[in-house]
């Protein structure tokens, strides 16, 4: 009997502490499963400080391109008030010259997209900003600000020509004025919806676009304009469903 009694006692155990480790599994599966769940190999939500990336060099993981003429773009990780930044330092290139960095991570169709950009320096452009639905250097969307103009605009690039879209509501108005943008950090952002772009900055709402070229997934990344010496830092992105 007492034998019995010690198997059975045992049993009883071991049924416990598998029922335990069950719970304990199903709670991290369920943790991991609201907080960190893959959407096209992206998380919910990604963040890129650049803080552990390497200075004076191209991040790993990211590719740089550019569009048109000129020679050159150069993507590197810079000090910056001892705060690293992505930036833009190519000073050599022309009016008709475009460059994008892009992550290679994941693609994606439909997102938020938030940066702070400083336009540090530049001749004939200043400031930068996201490129989405990326299929290569001549097929993506744009939209940037520009301390030069004190605009944001909101372009398509067709098969390597760049042109504005009209806003919704308003037409072909070259994008919109904003306040001066000096050369301090300002937050651009934009909510990507199928065929509707929302565009923010420093937490406004400034305009819509709609337009229906690219309607696949693609890459995201940043953009600058011709000799744009530009910063970049905590690049938010945000998948919407």
């Amino acid at each position: 009997m007492k034998v019995l009694s010690v198997i059975l006692l045992s049993i009883i155990l071991l049924i416990g502490c598998n029922q335990k480790e069950s719970n304990n599994t199903d709670s991290t599966n369920e943790k991991i499963s609201k907080s960190e769940a893959p959407v096209s190999g992206l998380l919910v939500d990604t963040i890129f400080t650049f803080d552990n990336y390497e200075t004076g060099k191209t991040p790993s993981g990211w590719t740089q391109y550019f569009t048109g003429t000129g020679t050159k773009t150069d993507w590197k990780i810079v000090d910056d008030n001892g705060n690293n930044v992505l930036a833009q330092l190519s000073e050599e290139n022309i009016e008709d010259h475009f460059n994008e960095i892009v992550y290679n991570g994941f693609k994606i169709k439909n997102a938020e997209l938030e940066v702070r950009i400083k336009g540090f320096k530049g001749e004939m452009d200043k400031g930068g900003g996201f490129v989405w639905r990326f299929i290569d250097r001549n097929n993506h969307y744009i939209v940037r600000s520009n301390p030069e103009e004190d605009n944001v605009v909101l372009y398509k690039m067709e098969n390597g020509v760049r042109t504005d879209l009209p806003l919704v509501g308003k037409g072909k108005t070259y994008g919109v004025k904003v306040e001066p943008l000096g050369l301090d950090w300002n937050t651009l952002r934009i909510t990507i919806l199928d065929d509707l772009f929302t565009v923010y900055l420093n937490d406004k709402q400034l305009f819509q676009v709609k337009d229906k070229t690219f309607t696949k997934e693609g890459k995201i990344g940043l953009w600058t304009k011709a000799d744009a010496v530009s910063y970049f830092d905590d690049f938010k992105i945000k998948s919407i469903k």
